[in-house]
């Protein structure tokens, strides 16, 4: 097994993998919107998102108990493989290589088919991507995946998704599983508020739901034309007032724009060149939450546990306990 599989946050420039993670965008696209079709709808799109396995990502179960079967949709970056799994025993693969946009769209439905899975894709495109235009059938563009590529990818995220469930357990209030968005290939949480946010009809639906709470992410993406390189990212929606002025940490925290709002950003590769690397991406997770709770309002105190623990007994025995965490 390579070197890099002990490594607690493995290198992975982007233009090292470009091709390959292009065509598993699109990939990751196609299964996503037959989750969103088929997926029983919940708060912020939480249906339609994956999970992280021990091999791959999954679909949360699809179906309904009204209309089976049940199924899952999952990908396989060891075997290199879709694999579509009924709760009949039934289940198809897909080969990830060797593949097309078109001929994995075209092989995918075919396997939702043979597994009498009647999921639709109500629009076969591509989402908020250059070639939104151009129907999955007909990519043939997009065809790059290289293996050990995709399963390094994947590593990153296995590892990136184990430092997001640890910044998790430090927050008992309303909080998503850690998922990945298939729209903009991050891997991300979010925490709520109970403030609802009221905006106009005008706003699209997508964007309407999925910030209907008042919310602080905190995430991580590899990178695109915007942003080069991989990126830990956090943001507080809506922005309150005076966020840019909060120092982030560690050193090469920074504010950037992003629209009419900001978002905080701490590059992988600072993280990785640390002596801490999973300590410092949870330092600057911890930082940008920090800054965005004192501002808008969140008992920010009471909604902390440390290591997970609600438990009133625990809590009083452990040393972290009530201090606020070092430098906040």
């Amino acid at each position: 097994m390579q070197d890099w599989t002990s490594e607690p946050l493995p290198a992975i420039p982007l233009d090292s993998w470009r091709p390959t993670k292009e065509t598993l965008h699109r990939f990751a696209q196609i299964i996503g919107k037959v989750a969103l079709a088929a997926g029983i709808r919940r708060n912020h799109w939480w249906h339609m998102t994956y999970r992280l396995t021990a091999r791959g990502w999954t679909t949360v179960p699809l179906g309904t108990a009204r209309n089976g079967p049940v199924f899952t949709c999952a990908f396989d970056f060891f075997d290199h493989e879709l694999r579509i799994a009924t709760d009949r025993g039934a289940q198809a693969v897909v080969p990830l290589q060797g593949q097309s946009v078109a001929t994995f769209y075209t092989a995918a439905m075919a396997a939702l088919r043979e597994v009498e899975v009647g999921a639709m894709v109500a629009r076969p495109y591509p989402y908020d991507l250059p070639d939104r235009e151009r129907p999955f059938a007909e990519d043939t563009e997009h065809a790059d995946y290289v293996p050990e590529l995709a399963q390094r990818a994947f590593h990153v995220h296995s590892q990136v998704g184990r430092v997001l469930e640890e910044f998790s357990s430090t927050f008992s209030g309303t909080i998503s599983p850690v998922q990945l968005f298939w729209h903009t290939f991050d891997l991300a949480v979010q925490r709520f508020s109970l403030r609802h946010i009221d905006m106009p009809d005008s706003v699209d639906p997508v964007t309407r739901e999925a910030y209907s709470r008042e919310d602080i992410s905190a995430g991580f993406w590899f990178g695109d034309d915007t942003v080069t390189e991989p990126t830990f990212y956090s943001y507080t929606a809506p922005e309150p007032p005076g966020i840019t002025e909060r120092r982030l940490s560690p050193d090469g925290a920074h504010w950037v724009s992003a629209g009419s709002s900001h978002s905080a950003y701490y590059a992988y590769d600072a993280a990785r060149a640390s002596a801490d690397p999973v300590g410092s991406a949870l330092e600057f997770f911890q930082s940008a939450y920090i800054a965005g709770a004192d501002l808008a309002g969140w008992p920010a105190r009471e909604l902390t546990c440390w290591g997970g623990i609600t438990d009133p007994v625990r809590r009083r025995h452990d040393p972290r306990w009530p201090q606020w965490p070092e430098g906040h």
